[in-house]
């Protein structure tokens, strides 16, 4: 059975969907099988890896009108597309019954293909992210190393809090991930140093590197790996996915609880 993780922020222009392409590649790269869905009805996601229009893309599956349908990309790499249609979805399920639960319907069909779903939520907190966090157990939180990138952290945890209490006990955050990172950046060091006390042991130990072949790469639409293999985005984003797959075999917070034990006399 796949794992599932979300890649949650509200606020754009953190690296998102830069790191959900790129977490999906590297995990390739390391020998997973991967699906990659694109929940934003911007579709960056697709528009970056030069996916032509499909005839079912999420918003066909999400209206019940197909199963999903995946793209390979690349030997490894599956797509679910996306397009300016699912702009519409979240009006047009509104009085659909059992609607938070769709997309976890619709990986039950192919979640034993792939070692990792990667869903890249948009940016907001509407029925759509609603969806990706019913169907996941994990979410990576990324985070541009600025001050306002802070700002609505709390409404993220509160919001994966209650999704966790009420819809789906798996789901916890396992992961934040500081984007755009310059260390000769007073600024970025100090904020990355802000995350590591709100969050903990939660903030992953790899930070994305301001890198300008990532920015390049959606251009050529390809994956960091494929355009610049031995750029500092590649080598920055293979350690996270090695960070991943740790993660994934021990959680942190199973660890958290196991450390909080009483131990035996």
């Amino acid at each position: 059975m796949a794992t599932v993780i979300s890649l949650l922020n509200h606020k754009g222009g953190v690296g998102k969907t830069t790191s959900a392409i790129n977490i999906g590649a590297g995990l390739v790269e390391l020998g997973q099988r991967v699906l990659l869905v694109d929940l934003d009805p911007q579709a960056n996601l697709t528009l970056s890896l030069g996916i032509p229009r499909q005839s079912v893309t999420i918003y066909e599956s999400l209206m019940g009108e197909s199963d999903l349908s995946p793209y390979e990309a690349k030997a490894g790499l599956h797509v679910i597309t996306s397009s300016l249609d699912l702009s519409s979805a979240e009006m047009e399920l509104v009085n659909e019954a059992g609607r938070e639960f769709i997309l976890r319907e619709l990986f039950a069909g192919v979640d034993e293909d792939y070692d990792f779903i990667i869903i890249d939520c948009p940016p907001s907190l509407g029925l759509l992210t609603l969806n990706a966090l019913t169907s996941s157990q994990q979410v990576i939180i990324p985070l541009q190393t600025e001050f306002l990138a802070l700002q609505g952290l709390a409404k993220i945890k509160q919001v994966i809090q209650k999704v966790k209490l009420r819809l789906n006990k798996e789901l916890h955050i396992s992961g934040v991930l500081a984007t755009m990172y310059d260390q000769r950046k007073v600024l970025n060091r100090d904020v990355v140093e802000t995350i590591q006390k709100y969050f903990g042991p939660l903030l992953l130990e790899t930070y994305i590197r301001d890198n300008v072949a990532l920015a390049e790469a959606p251009a050529s639409r390809q994956d960091i790996f494929e355009y610049a293999p031995s750029s500092n985005g590649a080598e920055d984003y293979l350690a996270v996915c090695k960070e991943i797959i740790e993660r994934t075999k021990h959680p942190i917070h199973l660890r958290e609880r196991s450390d909080k034990k009483t131990p035996a006399k």
